[in-house]
């Protein structure tokens, strides 16, 4: 079986082959070989069951639909069964009478046979990843109600003195099978949150129940609402898995740990402060799996894109990324470096927190309790002679006239601030007291930016916006006659909302000579902003409406995170 795996990757190069044969040489053979795989470093869970499948000539699925289950797998088979050994049962099309069987482990033929011994039907095989199967057993079963309604019927204020023995290091989120409720519970509520792509979950007490709210692509939803007596358990094993304090109630606190789905590792930060109904939690979830975005799917337009990439070849000034919280500015500092990183550069980052480790990029944490804030953290980082700084956020003068110093030293810098608009970056400067002379001569170009969420590709359909809207976006009447707006009817893959994932929408205004002289006289915004128009600036509003007409996202959304372009 080995020589017939390496002989696969060879053939398809799914994985590596030199590697794959340098694992097998230095694993002892104590595991089965899928199991082995599967928990070797090297590969993701994924690539090892796309390799099983080409071996073996079966068939791996991305992709289960739930309604594909037969009522005769799930009255035959039991839930935990199902659950345990990670499979489900599917019928498909021009398999009459036989039974498609999708496992997580390619070479459990015993759990094949106890299948087809339960249902009394012929069987085939075919791979899925945990998750999906997992996520396919959810739905077919109905596990995730029956969850919630054990953990209210089982759960009582006796359990929270055994929770803090149930401490969790790298939790796998799919170990749901003789776990006591409320770690199932907290479990289910993360599963369900990476299922639906969520970034936080908020865990919000009212004075008669708990409110369970994900944000996706940006937005708040409502998603589930529990017992209000089962508030301290959530929260005190959400503090076990962080490793906060449960005996501190009244006080805010913050925390984080790893949870693994599968082979995916998530990192979760985690906050807890006391409201008048109890306390109220919200996690933010990092899904190391995804790795980082290059520069090419931020979603810049070609003209911008190319422009950018000159400035990341300069060897020294400012560039500023700006907007709110949440609009994706540590995204594109990350797709910047990336880009960079390359051996002839030392490149190190200041950041609070480290959102992503960068292999090849030394990469240091803020501790403002022990003395290491973005100045300190920033004089130390420039005797370690580096080529390219990036320092997480200006927020106050201190660190806005030392990254700028640093510039004008010879080294490339990048921050973040928060202001509405690229103009309103050189405002900020100058407000928070650094000298028109310094901003002036090191700032080399601010690129505001927002998100908007993308029309969902399986349920857009067209659809006639209104002349208002239009006139809002700067398009006006004439678009109508020759441009195809979309927008999302609302599918299962989208949760109804119309919309799925997310795309940027960018200014970037370059610092010519005559900006850099209208900031050295102090001018306004404004005028400044005037003067980035007449030489070819595109406004946020412009490049939203740009991707409005282009079918990528509506009108609606555009609106929602731009504001009009007065002058």
């Amino acid at each position: 079986m080995k020589d017939l795996l390496i002989q696969t990757a060879k053939r398809t190069g799914i994985v590596d082959a030199e590697k794959l044969a340098e694992y097998f040489e230095e694993e002892q053979g104590r595991q089965r070989l899928d199991e082995a795989l599967l928990s070797c470093p090297y590969f993701t869970e994924e690539q090892v069951l796309r390799l099983f499948a080409a071996a073996m000539g079966t068939e791996f699925l991305s992709d289960i639909p739930a309604q594909s289950v037969p009522a005769e797998f799930i009255e035959a088979v039991p839930a935990a069964y199902a659950q345990h050994h990670f499979l489900v049962g599917i019928k498909q099309e021009g398999h009459d009478g036989e039974l498609t069987v999708v496992l997580s482990r390619p070479l459990d033929v015993n759990a094949l046979d106890n299948v087809s011994k339960m249902t009394g039907l012929p069987v085939k095989a075919a791979v899925a990843t945990r998750a999906a199967i997992t996520a396919v057993i959810d739905v077919a079963y109905e596990q995730r109600t029956t969850v919630i309604e054990e953990v209210a019927e089982e759960l009582d204020a006796q359990n929270l003195d055994a929770l803090a023995d149930e401490v969790a290091g790298s939790d796998d989120l799919l170990d749901v099978v003789n776990r006591p409720p409320v770690i199932r519970l907290v479990n289910d509520i993360l599963f369900r949150a990476l299922q639906l792509r969520a970034s936080d979950i908020h865990v919000h007490p009212y004075e008669g129940k708990i409110q369970i709210r994900y944000r996706i692509d940006g937005i708040l939803y409502d998603t589930l609402s529990l017992n209000r007596n089962v508030l301290p358990l959530v929260v005190s094993r959400i503090k076990v898995m962080a490793g906060m304090d449960i005996a501190e109630r009244r006080m805010p606190q913050d925390g984080r740990c790893s949870v693994r789905l599968g082979q995916r590792e998530i990192d979760l930060r985690v906050s807890t402060v006391p409201t008048s109904y109890g306390e109220r939690s919200v996690l933010r979830l990092l899904d190391k799996s995804t790795g980082i975005f290059t520069l090419d799917e931020l979603g810049l337009w070609e003209d911008d894109l190319k422009k950018f990439d000159s400035l990341l070849s300069r060897t020294h000034g400012v560039i500023f990324v700006t907007g709110p919280t949440g609009s994706g500015k540590s995204t594109t500092l990350y797709a910047c470096l990336n880009r960079m990183n390359s051996a002839e550069k030392n490149i190190m980052t200041i950041e609070d927190p480290i959102e992503y480790q960068l292999g090849g990029i030394s990469q240091m944490q803020v501790a403002s309790k022990k003395g290491v804030t973005f100045v300190n953290a920033l004089r130390h980082v420039l005797r370690q002679d580096p080529d390219v700084i990036m320092v997480g956020e200006v927020r106050d003068v201190e660190t806005a006239r030392m990254a700028i110093q640093s510039s004008l030293t010879g080294h490339l810098v990048f921050s973040t601030l928060h202001t509405n608009d690229s103009a309103g970056a050189v405002s900020r400067l100058l407000d928070f007291g650094v000298e028109p002379y310094l901003v002036s001569s090191s700032l080399i170009a601010i690129m505001a930016q927002r998100l908007v969420r993308r029309v969902c590709p399986d349920c857009k359909r067209a659809y006639e916006p209104t002349s208002h809207e239009l006139r809002e976006l700067g398009i006006g009447d004439i678009a109508a006659t020759d441009t195809q707006f979309v927008t999302g009817a609302g599918c299962d893959r989208c949760f109804h909302t119309g919309y799925r994932g997310r795309t940027g929408i960018y200014e970037l205004m370059m610092v010519s000579g005559e900006i850099q002289d209208l900031i050295y006289r102090r001018e306004t915004a404004g005028t400044i902003k005037k003067a980035a128009l007449n030489a070819g600036l595109q406004t946020l509003r412009m490049d939203g409406a740009r991707k409005v007409t282009e079918g990528i996202t509506t009108v609606a959304e555009v609106l929602r995170v731009t504001q009009a372009d007065i002058m």
